[in-house]
């Protein structure tokens, strides 16, 4: 059987990589689901050229504020369910979160909140993660596998950005921030990139300033987590650190 592909990227803005061609190279891949954050758009802000250069169907779910925030997964094969959200209201007005239903697995595209404007939203941020985790919870007490893909924007150990040190006190790599991405491995989940590479060193973002991508100064923050019952199908996770246009590169997901 052909291998399932599964590719995320944080576009930080959907209309922008479509205008710079950066699309091309994913759909080049042939990915069997692409997760796509930050697309910060509807559909119909899109044109009809735009439009008709995706080739995959989509499930979207965009902010109710205009150009912010929004997730869109695309599919080959008609999901055997789906769900937006995390059916409350204060995460689903920001178009957080799509999860879809295929046979073996449930894969959750998510664009995790980021705490950069203060302790309210840090807050929000921690709220976020305990709310997933309950639906996690009760998935797996179902016995379905899961798969949560995204930005987490929040890199979970040292070794996961260049300057750990002076970054302690900067959201994004706040204890209580790295704990939340800990109880998700202490339920059932693993963060497959690291343990096939526990050494490796390797971002997926990098700030737009201060040439901070060609100086090698960034962080992983884009995850796979899987259930632990799938991490024997996991063939591999690849980093695509090379991939331009957007502050975030790709990083795909590859199951037997």
């Amino acid at each position: 059987m052909k291998p399932v592909k599964i590719i995320t990227w944080n576009v930080n803005g959907i209309r922008a990589v479509l205008k710079k061609g950066a699309l091309d190279w994913v759909w080049s891949q042939d990915p069997d689901f692409l997760c796509l954050q930050e697309v910060k758009a509807r559909p119909d802000q899109l044109t009809e050229a735009q439009k008709n250069s995706l080739p995959l169907p989509y499930l979207w779910n965009p902010a109710e504020r205009p150009g912010y925030s929004g997730v869109a997964t695309f599919h080959k094969n008609r999901p055997l369910d789906f769900g937006m959200g995390l059916g409350e209201s204060k995460f689903d007005v920001e178009g957080r979160v799509i999860s879809t239903l295929q046979a073996g697995f449930r894969l959750f595209n998510i664009y995790f909140p980021s705490g950069q404007r203060g302790k309210e939203r840090v807050d929000y941020k921690l709220d976020f993660y305990a709310h997933l985790l309950k639906t996690c919870d009760r998935l797996h007490k179902k016995g379905e596998s899961l798969i949560i893909t995204g930005d987490f924007n929040t890199a979970h150990q040292p070794i996961d950005l260049r300057n750990p040190k002076t970054n302690q006190k900067t959201s994004g790599f706040l204890p209580e921030e790295r704990e939340w991405v800990q109880k998700f491995l202490d339920h059932g989940f693993v963060d497959i990139y690291r343990k096939l590479y526990p050494e490796k060193v390797q971002y997926t973002w990098w700030t737009n300033i201060l040439n901070a991508r060609e100086r090698g100064v960034g962080w992983r923050i884009d995850y796979f987590l899987v259930s632990e019952a799938l991490v024997d199908r996991v063939k591999d996770v690849v980093i695509h650190d090379a991939v331009l246009g957007s502050d975030h590169c790709p990083v795909e997901l590859v199951l037997k």
